[in-house]
């Protein structure tokens, strides 16, 4: 039997969106969504960007490299992409 996904409301530059994960995820989402607004700020106090989307271009960049950087393996690599895709549609759907 699969585990329930429960409704989660995740802010990302100022912008809030209600996505559904399942419980053991939610630390991990919550987690990311911190550092990747910590990362936003600091890129907006270091560098010059047009608007908002432009420090998020930068924060995908960053975190996409890092990983990269870590050694990550392909395989995980492949779920990050298809869980990113997830939340890029559930996104979309709000929109």
């Amino acid at each position: 039997m699969s585990e329930t996904l429960i409704p989660v409301n995740i802010t990302i530059a100022d912008r809030t969106y209600r996505i559904k994960t399942s419980p053991s995820d939610e630390e991990m989402v919550r987690k990311t969504v911190k550092m990747i607004n910590d990362k936003l700020i600091e890129f907006k106090t270091k560098f010059a960007g047009k608007d908002m989307q432009d420090y998020i271009a930068m924060v995908i960049v960053w975190y996409a490299t890092q990983n990269i950087n870590k050694g990550t393996s392909g395989v995980i690599i492949d779920q990050l992409t298809e869980s990113l895709s997830k939340m890029e549609a559930q996104i979309d759907k709000v929109l």
